[in-house]
């Protein structure tokens, strides 16, 4: 199943009332109401074990670094198409060439 939130408290909100049913979040680094820095520290505490990959139209550098330096688990630059978004999941869940449920080769 996949949720959607307009920023970071509502994906926040999602979480905590899904809690460990979502294994991965696609969080931005520019959201209403609350950065991509602090919803990324405030996932970590709802679920240490969520993946999270950030996405950004900003190069890996400042901000983005900082979050991937306390445990972000990938990152996107923006624009990717459906194929980079696919192999970033895939790396992220699992590695290429497994299932990303399981983490098992497919």
């Amino acid at each position: 199943m996949t949720f959607a939130a307009a920023g970071g408290r509502e994906a926040l909100d999602v979480l905590a009332a899904n809690r460990g049913g979502i294994h991965l979040v696609i969080l931005d680094m520019v959201m209403p109401g609350m950065s991509g820095e602090e919803t990324f520290l405030r996932i970590k505490e709802l679920d240490p074990k969520i993946k999270v990959i950030l996405s950004s139209g900003y190069s890996l550098a400042g901000e983005a670094q900082r979050i991937m330096e306390k445990g972000c688990d990938g990152f996107l630059q923006k624009p990717f198409t459906t194929a980079g978004l696919s192999q970033g999941i895939r790396k992220v869940l699992g590695g290429a060439g497994s299932d990303p449920g399981t983490g098992q080769e497919a």
